[in-house]
């Protein structure tokens, strides 16, 4: 399987460079994400938003408690 790898980077006026060295070949397929933002804290807030509601969707109401016992390395399994 090939592996996806998140690189940052700016887009100058005319070219997106890279901020981090990555060896990339020849014609490689990319996916360009933009994050267009006008301030520092409303990225911030987008990631943060973001972030919580994936947290909702794995810790939801639906999601059934499991008891300690269960959790590998808890010292009060026995």
């Amino acid at each position: 399987m090939k592996s996806l790898v998140t690189l940052p980077a700016h887009f100058n006026g005319s070219t997106i460079i890279l901020d981090t060295p990555h060896n990339l070949k020849r014609d490689a397929k990319l996916l360009v994400m933009v994050l267009d933002f006008e301030t520092e804290g409303e990225e911030r807030k987008f990631w943060t938003e973001l972030s919580l509601s994936q947290l909702d969707k794995a810790y939801g109401e639906g999601e059934p408690e499991y008891p300690l016992s269960l959790i590998k390395g808890n010292s009060s399994s026995g």
